[in-house]
């Protein structure tokens, strides 16, 4: 009986090792310095490698979250916490002392390189995050990270992510366009995707 205990609290300790042993997802390395028992949203500092969350009224540390090799390019103010964009195309949601999901941007990362993040995420109305790159504006549910709409840029145009300006819940996006009337070159998005004349809402 006392060789077979051994054995199962020697295994149960092999397992412990091998689990602590794997690589985290995505890299990712997150430690939750204190419980919050309420939900004012936090200070956000990015720190080198690092995002850093404070509580507004004592100034204590909340959580920092890193990626492995990688480094945080904008963080923005969402519902729970924070969404970061991170330098090798990943967004992530950061919400209640946990990362809640991770979405990746295809083909963005050689641009962000060269141009850094800024603009590129944006809040919309009821909470949704618009991703604004030059090939495409994609729009995500913060809660969860569902995708509900891409809007692609027209043929021989891009989008310009420091170019977009918020009023209420549209988003107004620049949309340089070689040749074409200053009408073509800006779009205006909401939660529902594109705004065009007698727009019929998803699911009417």
């Amino acid at each position: 009986m006392l060789r077979a205990a051994l054995g199962l609290l020697l295994a149960a300790l092999l397992l412990a090792v091998a689990h602590q042993a794997r690589p985290l997802p995505y890299g990712d390395h997150f430690v939750a310095h204190a419980r919050v028992e309420h939900e004012t949203p936090p200070r956000l500092v990015t720190r080198g490698a690092t995002v850093e969350a404070y509580d507004e009224r004592t100034g204590e540390p909340r959580w920092t979250y890193g990626r492995e090799g990688r480094r945080p390019l904008a963080v923005l103010p969402a519902r729970g916490d924070a969404i970061t964009l991170w330098d090798d195309g990943l967004v992530t949601a950061t919400s209640h002392g946990a990362v809640r999901w991770h979405r990746g941007l295809p083909g963005a990362a050689d641009w962000l390189a060269d141009h850094g993040g800024a603009g590129v995420l944006r809040n919309l109305d009821r909470g949704m995050l618009a991703v604004v790159t030059p090939r495409r504006v994609t729009a995500y549910r913060v809660e969860d990270g569902d995708l509900r709409w891409v809007l692609p840029a027209r043929r021989g145009c891009v989008f310009a992510p420091g170019r977009a300006v918020r009023l209420g819940a549209v988003l107004l996006v620049a949309q340089p366009c070689p040749g074409r009337a200053w009408t073509a070159q800006l779009i205006a998005v909401d939660r529902l995707g594109r705004i065009t004349p007698h727009r019929t809402p998803p699911g009417q």
